[in-house]
């Protein structure tokens, strides 16, 4: 496909997707206050996890900033970062993003989160999938990846329910925010392997 044709794809792509619980929508200004509840609620959670998250987010102000540095990446088409909403109540639950895109491959790499209480539930799920969906049909890419670490089996199970394969480990490839190195297992799922 032609160049300038999938750029203007992928600055039309979908702001929103929805699944059958989740309204999945691209950070809007004003959600830094929601935003900021969520990463408070899960303090202790996110801090191993997404620690420069966790350090950026100290107030509803930060918040607010952090979610306009989001748009910027949308915009800029370096990063697509979308807030999970629960479809009955309106809550924000969680967020998933598309990082580290490389559009020679053109590749991108998942990373997600969501609330201690809606854990279990498939709502995650219902969201990766769509994510998947947005990064094969709508961005393009030809790959993404995904980086749990060794002890984080939620995430694990998760992305290999959604097709991704196991690719390799990699040793001491990231420092939580007590000082330890933490070993990841690197997933992947290709647009081949998934169609």
């Amino acid at each position: 496909m032609d160049a300038n044709v999938l750029t203007e794809q992928r600055l039309n792509a979908d702001t929103a997707l929805l699944t059958n619980r989740t309204v999945v929508r691209r950070f809007r200004e004003q959600d830094g206050d929601a935003f900021h509840q969520l990463v408070q609620a899960n303090h202790s959670r996110l801090a191993d996890h997404f620690p420069n998250l966790h350090e950026a987010i100290h107030s509803s102000m930060q918040a607010e900033l952090y979610v306009r540095k989001l748009l910027a990446e949308w915009l800029e088409l370096r990063g697509f970062h979308f807030a999970i909403w629960e479809k009955e109540q309106a809550n924000i639950i969680g967020f998933i993003q598309l990082t580290k895109i490389n559009w020679h491959v053109p590749k991108g790499e998942v990373r997600f989160f969501i609330d201690r209480e809606y854990e279990n539930q498939g709502l995650m799920t219902e969201a990766l999938q769509k994510m998947v969906l947005f990064a094969f049909n709508q961005l393009g890419l030809e790959k993404i990846s995904a980086r749990p670490a060794m002890d984080n089996y939620a995430s694990q199970r998760l992305v290999r329910k959604v097709g991704f394969q196991r690719e390799g480990d990699l040793r001491a490839d990231h420092r939580r925010p007590a000082g330890d190195l933490v070993d990841v297992m690197l997933f992947g799922l290709a647009r081949s392997t998934f169609e």
